[in-house]
């Protein structure tokens, strides 16, 4: 008689925790539109993968997926404010590259981090495509070759424009000097969008950027591209010599991938990841990546943290021999 009141203790315990606010609140997620963060203004290659990647996840999850575009600091400000977020999945990031070298560009300079690469997990990796260096269609330079050599004969004349200072359009303008010995001018400005429309403007010379931020100018002949930082030709752009070719030791990927905080309940977080693999399965996302000149290169959330450590390895040493930019 004493072990019915026992078992009845112990079934309600059970009851009880299973329907705990906790235990409930992550059965029943997504019960609210999720914001997927772009550390980067409209028109470059984040906000160019994340708009049809948002949409994908937001029919598999069945609530609103919302860009919104948080630019600063190279990708900095965004990041750091999804690093930051409260880890209940409601927050997640579309990055770039930028996000394995921000955290040593921090030590370099000696200021407190903006956020630490361990801050936030990896889910899904989306496109790497090497930068191609981009100059006006009615530039004097037909090749690297003859780029680099202006550069050597007018020291800081050249200048190109950036995302900022260690980002993704920053660093691999540096390779290229320091492999080549020449001296350009750099140009920081939020994004690649507003980058390439000075470059369309005239107010700067040349940027390294995504395949897909300049295919279309260069469709329309607006642009010229004279080299890229790959090591196999380049889909979109079969004519274009890799810098290797061109006799420099310049190598460099801009990936793009998604991030949730790394407290993010395991749940939520493997809800996010299947919704993450299926987008890069979805036609649309396919058509949209394709049509911009960057197949979809999808890395699940494991091999792409072991892509993630390794790339920030190498640019670590990359921005130390930067040093100190202002």
């Amino acid at each position: 008689m004493k072990r019915r009141p026992l078992l009845a203790s112990a079934f309600v315990a059970a009851i009880s925790l299973s329907t705990s606010p906790f235990v409930v609140a992550q059965n029943a997620w997504p019960t609210k539109a999720i914001t997927m963060v772009v550390p980067f203004p409209p028109g470059g290659l984040a906000d160019l993968v994340a708009r049809p990647v948002a949409e994908a996840m937001s029919r598999d999850l069945g609530q609103p997926v919302v860009i919104e575009n948080k630019a600063g600091a190279g990708g900095g400000i965004g990041m750091s404010q999804v690093a930051k977020a409260r880890p209940d999945g409601y927050t997640i990031l579309m990055a770039l590259s930028s996000l394995t070298v921000l955290p040593e560009a921090d030590v370099v300079l000696q200021r407190p981090p903006m956020f630490a690469l361990s801050d936030l997990r990896p889910i899904a990796r989306y496109t790497a495509d090497p930068t191609v260096l981009a100059v006006r269609a009615d530039a004097p330079w037909k090749t690297v070759q003859q780029f680099v050599d202006d550069a050597k004969k007018r020291p800081g004349a050249i200048n190109y424009g950036s995302s900022g200072n260690y980002g993704t359009m920053h660093v691999p303008m540096e390779i290229l000097a320091q492999n080549a010995s020449i001296r350009m001018t750099h140009v920081p400005f939020t994004g690649a969008g507003p980058a390439v429309v000075a470059l369309l403007g005239g107010q700067i010379d040349a940027v390294s950027t995504g395949p897909a931020t300049v295919l279309q100018q260069v469709k329309v002949g607006k642009i010229r591209v004279l080299a890229h930082w790959g090591t196999a030709q380049l889909g979109a752009l079969p004519d274009a010599p890799s810098l290797k070719d061109a006799g420099y030791n310049a190598e460099y990927a801009q990936w793009s991938g998604l991030f949730i905080p790394k407290d993010v309940p395991e749940p939520i977080a493997q809800r996010l990841r299947a919704a993450a693999r299926a987008a890069a399965q979805d036609a649309k996302v396919k058509e949209v990546i394709l049509g911009a000149g960057s197949p979809v290169q999808y890395q699940d959330s494991s091999d792409f943290k072991k892509y993630v450590q390794a790339d920030a390895a190498r640019m670590s040493a990359v921005v130390r021999r930067i040093g100190k930019v202002e």
